[in-house]
């Protein structure tokens, strides 16, 4: 017995001593014979899968299809929520819930993780009740119903397109308007054209060839009634489209007339001359105007706010003006441009809000709060900000531009998120106008085109967008 007995421990021994070697050498147990590596039990253990973690370098492209296809995007996130909730016990019941904890998390690296069980794990707990038809369980039932926004889709090409013959591809001049009545003006060489949205007929307002002139700026009044056309020669002609008759002529100006905008009856009129003029169209020319002096070299770009208590101008001096009704002098002053400023826009649904352009060397859009007199973000576009408009309906913005993209884009503020990037113009986008409905935008361009795009959401829809995993909306 005693040999036997010994022959079994050396066996035992020996048996011990080759486990061991083989742990050792895979790592098992370190130097002190003490175990470092967990060798798990595969019974009552949980197993979490992480979701979309490979990549294809080879898809871009397809990548980029999905990423742009809003109902795609949200598709797959729905279903890897499913996923979870079925396989994997989870409780989730909202995707935006879930993309929130995701973002807040540390991005898992593993496939798989190993973890203490817990009740949590046992998943049949939130199956589905006795009286239920469906096989999902609660929360993968709760999170297809779960609403969510529709996506808003903007089309990348223009839904008409216009021949626009001697558009000047002039950064300096504005060139094109659109009245409340739907009408486009567009100055082309020496004339001025009218296309009217609702039946597209092409009038011609005016011509000026005969004082061997050209139109360098176009504005309408609120009401739509009046169109006021700056010239090469520094007057500023006022005009009752109903008639077709010119109503009134100003003067003042020694060089071109490049911006204008109105404030009820009141015409500001910027020029090359440095000076900004603010007149009374409904008084005769000889009335004294209110001189603004302040900038340095051309004046091109002109906006009232709102509620037509300030005027914004922007020059070639790279300066942007504050002005109110009261004071000859401008009340604030921003010189951050690095180039020459022609894009101003008063934000419609922010008091005080004021975004602005610089040209090519300067390439950012910046925005101010005028009520304190302070800059607040700035983003650089990488080309020429050539235009701004806010939307009517909601807090975004269009801007349009030249050197050296040419393109049209569509942020969000105030993240300053990218909506959508339009290009089909060959040349500066140096034109914009917005409709009367705020839906659309016609931009002009020196390839003497002017085109309109679908860019801004006149409601925010209420209805959601139909997803294949919806199955509970599919079924009435």
């Amino acid at each position: 017995m005693n040999n036997q007995d010994t022959i079994d421990n050396r066996i035992l021994r020996q048996t011990k001593s080759r486990v061991a070697r083989c742990l050792f050498e895979a790592g098992a147990y370190n130097n002190s014979g003490t175990y470092d590596r967990f060798i798990p039990s595969r019974a009552n253990n949980t197993w979490e899968t992480s979701f979309a973690l490979s990549v294809d370098s080879n898809k871009n492209s397809g990548s980029k299809k999905v990423r742009e296809n809003g109902d795609n995007t949200r598709d797959n996130s729905v279903y890897g929520c499913l996923l979870k909730n079925e396989i994997l016990g989870d409780d989730i019941e909202d995707v935006k819930t879930q993309c929130e904890d995701r973002q807040a998390l540390t991005p898992v690296k593993n496939l798989y993780k190993y973890g203490t069980p817990s009740k949590k794990d046992s998943y049949i707990k939130d199956a589905c009740t006795p009286y239920s038809l469906s096989p999902l369980s609660v929360s993968s039932q709760r999170l297809l119903r779960s609403p969510h926004k529709a996506t808003r889709k903007i089309s990348r090409i223009p839904f008409k397109v216009l021949d626009a013959p001697e558009l000047q591809d002039d950064f300096y001049l504005n060139l094109v308007d659109w009245s409340m009545q739907n009408v486009l003006s567009v100055g082309l060489g020496s004339c001025v054209y009218l296309w009217s949205a609702c039946t597209s007929q092409v009038t011609r307002l005016c011509d000026l060839s005969s004082d061997g002139n050209a139109v360098t700026s176009v504005a309408w009044s609120e009401r739509g009634h009046l169109v006021a056309v700056g010239t090469h020669h520094g007057y500023v002609t006022v005009w009752d489209v109903a008639v077709n008759k010119q109503v009134n002529k100003l003067q003042g100006h020694s060089a071109r007339v490049g911006a204008l905008a109105w404030n009820g009856d009141v015409l500001s009129s910027g020029s090359r001359d440095r000076l900004i003029l603010q007149r009374d169209t409904r008084t005769p020319s000889t009335i004294t105007e209110r001189r603004l002096v302040g900038h340095r070299q051309e004046v091109c770009g002109l906006k009232w706010s709102p509620d037509n208590q300030y005027l914004a101008s922007g020059g070639n001096d790279n300066r942007l003006y504050v002005w109110n009704m009261q004071s000859l002098s401008p009340v604030q002053t921003y010189t951050d441009h690095l180039a020459a400023v022609k894009a101003i826009a008063w934000s419609p649904h922010h008091h005080g809000l004021l975004a602005s352009g610089g040209g090519t060397a300067d390439r950012c859009i910046r925005f101010w709060n005028t009520l304190t007199g302070q800059p607040m973000q700035c983003v650089d576009t990488g080309s020429q900000v050539c235009n701004l408009a806010w939307s009517k309906h909601s807090s975004e913005l269009v801007s349009t531009h030249g050197y050296s993209q040419n393109q049209i884009l569509v942020w969000k503020y105030p993240s300053l998120a990218q909506v959508a990037k339009l290009t089909g113009h060959s040349y500066r986008v140096l034109y914009l106008a917005l409709s009367p409905d705020g839906e659309a935008i016609v931009t002009g361009a020196g390839d003497e085109t002017l085109r309109f795009w679908n860019v801004f959401s006149k409601v925010r829809s209420q209805k959601e967008t139909r997803s294949v995993l919806s199955l509970y909306t599919g079924i009435r």
